[in-house]
């Protein structure tokens, strides 16, 4: 954990959501992970405000080159992380979120991806709703 950092919300609600790493940290973002696998350029990691740093949610370096933000390619990608999330690591590391999501203020997933609607944490943050 870095910096401890919650806010308010329903207890025990699976609020989760993904927004950018660059935006301002928000009073209602809860608990703060950024799940890329490599750190954000540019950004101090004071300047973050992460509660945690979660590589081990993160497409495969292998997966995310072979993707490269193609949008033709984001189903496929979508269907190839969501196997990934199947092996022991992603399910160790998905267990870990949804514990998070179920405290108080929910969950942000943080990504440094431009194009948030075909990202992994968009993926993730699907894959937690459906509770898979």
């Amino acid at each position: 954990m870095m910096s401890g950092r919650t806010g308010g919300g329903v207890t025990g609600k699976r609020d989760v959501r993904v927004r950018r790493v660059y935006e301002e940290a928000g009073p209602g973002d809860g608990a703060r992970v950024l799940v890329d696998r490599l750190w954000p350029r540019g950004l101090a990691k004071e300047a973050a405000e992460l509660d945690e740093w979660c590589k081990e949610a993160a497409p495969s370096s292998e997966l995310r080159r072979w993707y490269g933000h193609d949008p033709e390619r984001f189903e496929e990608f979508a269907e190839r992380y969501r196997a990934e999330l199947g092996g022991p690591e992603g399910r160790e590391a998905l267990d870990r979120l949804r514990g998070l999501a179920r405290g108080d203020g929910g969950l942000t997933l943080l990504t440094a991806t431009k194009d948030v609607e075909r990202s992994a944490a968009r993926v993730l943050e699907r894959v937690l709703a459906d509770g898979r």
